[in-house]
Parts: structure tokens; C-alpha cells; sequence
């Protein structure tokens, strides 16, 4: 004979589903790394020196 499951097995199961999604939206939320902060920073240097030049040039 196959042991009885209680009938609330599924519905502990699910919820328990539920709360480990819940930890993992918080876990991402709360991270302190936000990679739009360390990229796309704008032009560097060499890009102004160009267009500085350019638009000297154009100026003259």
C-alpha cells in the first residue's frame, strides 16, 4: 500500500514555489550592481580632440 499524502502536500508545495520567487525578486532588487551606472559614460577623451578639431577647422 502506497502511504497517504495529505491533502494540502500540493498547496504547501505551490506556496512554497511563491515564497522562493518572492526571496529572488527581493535578492535582485536589493543588489548594489547596476551595470547602466559603469558603461555608456559618453564620449572619452580622443572623441572631443576630434571633434574639437573639426569643429575648428570648420570655424576658420
Amino acid at each position: 500500500m502506497l502511504p497517504a499524502r495529505p491533502p494540502f502536500m500540493p498547496l504547501l508545495r505551490r506556496l512554497d514555489a511563491i515564497v522562493a520567487r518572492c526571496h529572488r525578486l527581493i535578492e535582485r532588487a536589493r543588489d548594489p550592481y547596476r551595470p547602466e551606472r559603469h558603461y555608456m559614460r559618453g564620449p572619452g577623451p580622443k572623441w572631443h580632440a576630434r571633434h574639437r578639431a573639426d569643429v575648428a577647422g570648420i570655424a576658420l
